[in-house]
């Protein structure tokens, strides 16, 4: 079904239940400290999420052998294909199929962050989608607990989460302090992603995405980057770049329904 860093997905059938399963195997589990944490990460927020509808069901794992420790095994809910495969299929969908994956998005996202739970990689690859256009969140390898005081999120709350495309102008402006706003400005990013067809805010680099962004939603003054506590460094930086005006949304998609 895939593969990326650490890991890939298999499709399979249960012979008891002759339904099928998707068989992710991670990896190198204990060759980097950060990989066990990512892996043990994932593994119980996929127990403690089990059950919703709009999240994918972990039904069992292997166990690995202790003397060779390296890789296990994950049995997952299967899923005809992901949001991103839709998205390049060219093939036409409608203001409700638009509506209907951002609003399963949206449903499973409210449980988990009613967790206080971010999940700090919401793109199209990482949503799963069958015939039945029921989507479901995956991947949660990069997620983790947050606190709703700034102040103890700070200093533990990693820099390099998101790709790029999907990644919160927080986050690359190095503010450690970010909240469940990250996830939602993926959300957008999806979005615009459904109606246009492609990414909205493809950037090659660090500094291109940000300037993407600004030409699309203009330079924030200097009082709002002072107000989100963004380190001096980057908002010194920031705040030396030339000034965009805010570009009128409508003429982004001029064929879409505004509601």
């Amino acid at each position: 079904l895939g593969q990326g860093a650490y890991g890939i997905v298999c499709a399979a059938v249960n012979n008891q239940t002759n339904e099928g399963v998707a068989i992710k195997k991670i990896t190198n589990v204990f060759s980097k400290k950060i990989l066990a944490k990512r892996a043990l990460r994932e593994i119980k927020l996929l127990q403690h999420f089990r059950g919703h509808r709009n999240i994918t069901c972990l039904y069992d794992m292997d166990i690995p052998r202790p003397d060779n420790f390296n890789e296990t095994y994950l049995y997952e809910e299967l899923m005809e294909c992901d949001l991103a495969a839709i998205i390049r299929s060219g093939q036409p969908l409608t203001d409700a199929h638009f509506q209907s994956f951002i609003y399963q998005i949206l449903c499973g996202l409210k449980y988990i962050h009613s967790a206080n739970v971010l999940h700090r990689d919401l793109k199209p690859g990482n949503l799963l989608v069958n015939a039945d256009c029921e989507l479901k969140i995956a991947d949660f390898g990069l997620a983790r607990g947050f606190s709703i005081d700034p102040e103890e999120n700070a200093g533990y709350m990693t820099e390099y989460v998101a790709t790029r495309w999907y990644r919160a102008p927080e986050i690359m402006l190095s503010f450690q302090s970010y909240t469940k706003a990250i996830d939602v400005w993926s959300v957008g990013c999806i979005l615009a992603e459904l109606l246009g067809g492609r990414p909205f805010f493809k950037g090659r680099d660090y500094v291109d995405q940000l300037n993407q962004i600004l030409h699309i939603l203009g330079t924030p003054n200097e009082e709002t980057l002072f107000s989100h506590r963004i380190p001096p460094r980057p908002r010194n930086t920031f705040v030396t770049w030339a000034t965009c005006p805010r570009s009128p949304s409508p003429g982004s998609f001029p064929k879409r329904q505004p509601r």
